[in-house]
């Protein structure tokens, strides 16, 4: 059982496996700091010098009592919020780390070069029915087809 553990544990699938969860947790921390450090803030200034982190809704009153000017002091203060400027921040985070993914994904498809399967299948030039590659009569139309030259 010790050696099937071995086994299991240093095969490729694993270990690639733990490197992409590393990577994936640098890769959060980059858009993480993509998203709270470079875009939110010039968005907020466009948007009239708004703070999405800031952003909430108070559902119950803490002591003291109201205004509170962040999240976290409303917080402090035991009150019950709901952060939906951090929501839209998370939203935003996973955009952009789905958008990269993808992008990342194309271009190791593209890089791998995987040409399309080659094809099995023709057309019959009399009937347009599908017929297999190598027929040498269609079987739809029994037309005589010509045998391609080498």
């Amino acid at each position: 059982m010790l050696n099937d553990f071995k086994d299991f544990a240093v095969k490729g699938n694993v270990i690639d496996m733990a490197v992409g969860i590393i990577v994936g947790a640098a890769f959060t921390t980059v858009v993480k700091s993509l998203v709270d450090d470079l875009l939110m803030p010039p968005l907020g200034v466009i948007l009239g010098n708004v703070d999405f982190s800031d952003k909430f809704v108070l559902l119950k009153d803490g002591t003291p009592a109201p205004p509170y000017v962040s999240v976290d002091a409303a917080k402090k203060a035991g009150a019950t919020v709901l952060s939906y400027g951090q929501f839209i921040n998370a939203v935003v985070s996973f955009l952009i780390v789905a958008f990269v993914l993808f992008l990342v994904v194309r271009w190791i498809t593209k890089l791998r070069g995987q040409a399309p399967p080659p094809p099995t299948t023709k057309d019959c030039p009399f009937c347009l029915s599908t017929i297999a590659l190598g027929a040498k009569r269609c079987p739809k139309c029994t037309s005589q087809l010509e045998a391609k030259a080498v």
